[in-house]
C-alpha cells in the first residue's frame, strides 16, 4: 500500500524492514495458498475492514485467553507455546512472508488448532483488537535497528507501546527477549511509561529464560556470536491505562 493507493481514512505508516526474502520453496507456497486465509484472525486490513470493527476473539478462540506474538520469525516459539498451552489461543503477527510460510509449515506438522496468523504490520492488528483482550504478549529478538538515528524504528517506542498497552488486560504479561544491551536500556526506559511494571527483583531475573522458553534461531545466532540474551518481564498495571 502506498500513500496514493491507501483506502480513504487509512493512516499512512512507514514500514521498515523486509517483507520478502529468497524465493519460497513449492511446499511453502502451498502453505500460503492453502492455509493462510483459513488461519486469519478476521478482517484486519483497511480494504476489508475500513470501519475498523473489532475482531471477535470469542468466536475465534471459543472464549479462551488470547496471547499475541509480535514478529514470530520462523515460528518455532509460537508453535511451541501453542502446543504447550492448548488452553489459550495465540495470534502471531509477522510481515516477513518467508517467516509466515515457515510458521505455516510448523503449524501443519504440529496440528495446532489454537493459532491465528496476521501476515502484516502489528499496528494494523492493534487497530482492530478489542480493549483489554490480550492476556500475554511476546516480543522476542525484535529488529535492533542498531544505528542511533534508527532507534525510533524500534518496537519499544510510543507508536507501538501505547496501542499495545490498550489491548492488554490488567495484570497481563509482556515478555521481551533481546541480545542488544541498548535495546534493553530503551525497553526499560519506555515500556514502564506506558502502564507496565518491570517484575525483576535482581539481575538473575533478566538473565534467566522463562520456564516454558524454547530457544529460537535468533537466540542461537546471538550465542554463537558471543552476545548475551536478556529476558525482560513486565506486567500491565491498572494505573495509567491509555
Amino acid at each position: 500500500m502506498t500513500k496514493e493507493t491507501a483506502p480513504q481514512g487509512a493512516p499512512w505508516r512507514n514500514f521498515y524492514g523486509r517483507r520478502h526474502g529468497k524465493t519460497l520453496r513449492p511446499s511453502q507456497q502451498t502453505y500460503l495458498e492453502e492455509d493462510l486465509a483459513r488461519l486469519s484472525p478476521g478482517p484486519v486490513g483497511w480494504d476489508e475492514n475500513p470501519e475498523r470493527r473489532p475482531l471477535d476473539l470469542d468466536a475465534l478462540f471459543g472464549g479462551r485467553d488470547v496471547w499475541l506474538e509480535i514478529g514470530f520469525g520462523g515460528g518455532e516459539h509460537m508453535v511451541h507455546q501453542a502446543e504447550l498451552h492448548r488452553q489459550v489461543g495465540i495470534i502471531g503477527c509477522e510481515p516477513f512472508i518467508n517467516g509466515v510460510a515457515m510458521l505455516l509449515g510448523k503449524i501443519r506438522a504440529a496440528e495446532a488448532d489454537n493459532v491465528a496468523v496476521h501476515p502484516g504490520d502489528a499496528r494494523d492488528l492493534f487497530d482492530v483488537l478489542p480493549d483489554a483482550s490480550i492476556a500475554r504478549a511476546f516480543l522476542l529478538y525484535p529488529d535492533p535497528w542498531p544505528k542511533k538515528r534508527h532507534h525510533r524504528r524500534r518496537f519499544v517506542t510510543p507508536e507501538h507501546l501505547a496501542p499495545l498497552a490498550r489491548v492488554m488486560t490488567p495484570g497481563a504479561e509482556l515478555r521481551i527477549a533481546t541480545d542488544i544491551p541498548d535495546y534493553v536500556r530503551q525497553a526499560l526506559e519506555q515500556v514502564p511509561r506506558h502502564g507496565f511494571v518491570w517484575t525483576a527483583e535482581g539481575p538473575e531475573d533478566w538473565r534467566r529464560p522463562w520456564d516454558d522458553w524454547v530457544s529460537t534461531r535468533y537466540e542461537q545466532k546471538a550465542l554463537r556470536e558471543g552476545r548475551v540474551p536478556h529476558y525482560l518481564t513486565f506486567r500491565r498495571s491498572d494505573a495509567g491505562r491509555r
